[in-house]
This record gives C-alpha cells, sequence and structure tokens, in this order.
C-alpha cells in the first residue's frame, strides 16, 4: 500500500474512531445520569483493563515484555490519572453537557503546547504562543464568564482539558524510555485498579436494559482504541490528528437530536477559535518536526 492510501486509510480509521468516542460520550451521559460516575467508570475500565492484557498476550514479545518498565511509579501515575480524567469528563457531561464539555475540552492540544515547555523542556516559539492565546479567547467567549451570572460548572471541562493535557505530556515523557506497548499495558491496569478502588465503594443496582448501555459502552471503548492504534500504525499522527475534532461535530449531532441541548452562537465561535488555533498548533509541530 502507497503512503497515500496509508494516510488515505488513516484519516478514515480516526474518524471511524471520533464517531465511536462520541457515541461513547452519549452513552456515559446516559448512565452517569443514573448511576454513579465511579461505578461507571469503574466497569468501563475492566473492559479496557482485558483488552490491554489480550491484546499484549498476543503480541511477540508476550505480556512480560509489555509490563516491563524501569518507571513503574509514572506508569501508575499516568493511568490513574487518566482514570480520574475520565471520570470529570463524565461528570461535566451530566451537568454542562455534552455539546458544552466538548466545546471547552478540544482546548487540550494548546494545554499541551502551553505546558510542553515546563514538563518536558520544549521550545515553544511566539506564534504557538499566539495560537494559545487565540485558543483562550475561544475558551472564554464559551465559558462567558462575565455575562449574566457564571455557571461554576463550566470550569469542570477545563479541569478534564488539563488532567488529559498533563496525561498526554506523561505519555510523551515515558516513551523517552518505554514502548508505546508498555505505556498502553499500564494506562489499562493502573486505571482499572484504581477505579476499582474506588468505584467498589459506590456499586449499585443497575437495569436490565442499562447493562445493555453498559456492555455497547465497553465495546466502544475497546473498539474505539483498536481503531486509534491501526489510524496510528497505518499514518504519522501529525497527518491524521487534525481529523480528530470531527468529535465535536459528532458529539453535538448527539447531543442536539438525543438529548435536546442547544448549540448556542458563542459556543459556534469559541469552538471555531479553539479548533483553529489547534489546527495551526499542529501544523507547526508537523513542520518543525
Amino acid at each position: 500500500m502507497s503512503q497515500q492510501n496509508n494516510i488515505r486509510a488513516g484519516i478514515a480509521l480516526m474518524i471511524a474512531a471520533t464517531v465511536v468516542f462520541a457515541l461513547q460520550d452519549g452513552i456515559s451521559r446516559h448512565l452517569a445520569a443514573t448511576y454513579n460516575t465511579y461505578m461507571v467508570v469503574m466497569i468501563r475500565y475492566w473492559f479496557f483493563a482485558a483488552f490491554v492484557i489480550a491484546l499484549a498476550a498476543r503480541a511477540p514479545e508476550g505480556l512480560k515484555a509489555a509490563a516491563q518498565t524501569s518507571q513503574l511509579g509514572l506508569q501508575v501515575f499516568r493511568g490513574a490519572l487518566l482514570a480520574v480524567e475520565v471520570c470529570v469528563a463524565v461528570f461535566a457531561f451530566t451537568v454542562l453537557g455534552l455539546i458544552d464539555s466538548m466545546a471547552v475540552f478540544i482546548c487540550y492540544p494548546l494545554l499541551v503546547a502551553a505546558l510542553s515547555g515546563p514538563v518536558l523542556g520544549e521550545k515553544v516559539g511566539w506564534r504557538r504562543w499566539l495560537a494559545i492565546g487565540v485558543g483562550c479567547v475561544g475558551v472564554l467567549i464559551i465559558l462567558q464568564p462575565g455575562v449574566g451570572v457564571f455557571n461554576p460548572w463550566a470550569i469542570v471541562p477545563l479541569i478534564s482539558a488539563f488532567l488529559f493535557a498533563l496525561y498526554g505530556l506523561l505519555t510523551r515523557y515515558a516513551a523517552r524510555k518505554d514502548s508505546a506497548a508498555t505505556s498502553f499495558f499500564w494506562t489499562g491496569i493502573a486505571g482499572a485498579v484504581a477505579m476499582t478502588l474506588v468505584g467498589m465503594w459506590f456499586w449499585e443496582p443497575m437495569a436490565r436494559a442499562d447493562w445493555a448501555w453498559m456492555l455497547l459502552l465497553c465495546v466502544g471503548g475497546v473498539s474505539g482504541h483498536w481503531l486509534l492504534i491501526k489510524c496510528y500504525e497505518l499514518a504519522e499522527a501529525s497527518a491524521v490528528q487534525p481529523f480528530a475534532y470531527f468529535h465535536l461535530v459528532w458529539t453535538a449531532i448527539i447531543g442536539i437530536s438525543i438529548f435536546g441541548e442547544a448549540l448556542r452562537p458563542e459556543v459556534i465561535l469559541g469552538a471555531a477559535l479553539v479548533v483553529a488555533a489547534g489546527l495551526f498548533t499542529l501544523w507547526r509541530e508537523r513542520r518543525q518536526g
């Protein structure tokens, strides 16, 4: 397969992954509105852990090689951090809705760029700082802190974006010594252990129909990660990453059509600024890389 065909296939897989993740967001909002968020995320992580174990066991090097790391503390912290981020994101869906939450959350690439200096020691030029500033303006337009009574819940997806950005930076830091397979393995295992220690105290009976939704959520999580793995196997991340913003489009469709959410003009304007700034940042990273 040619490089051009690889990129096209990678883009198709990325778009498919965004569809799956948007459906996950909708199901998570439905379940977390009825059941405790910790329990929902815990069950989701059980399936995720089973997936990474099965994936590592099938690899040529085996399970032992995937688990081997010289920076266990960092890997465990990464996994637990992502689990916390998922909890915060799902909670944001229930208190703020899918559209507003995702519109704020998509600023995480800009936070990665801003934090790459102090965390990884990377140089951030004035052009990327300008893009980060434009993205911040977009987030402020969405949050509208100076208009009427400010909704304090609007900070929740911003916290989620910060946690996800920090997780991404720590993943890049861990990649200096560990393989992607090792980091992926510990993301699932550490997250499952952390969520079990918390979620077991919040267990509650679930209706039979909602168990079907829970199963679909777990299968969707595994499918989404599988699509991303295949996507990055075929094409460079810099070529396909801009298409990750389709996640916002599908989430908006689900929020409007299923949950009756409204797409406010300021959300459209703010999200457009955030996406534009994020695309510029990705373009600069690709050009310098």
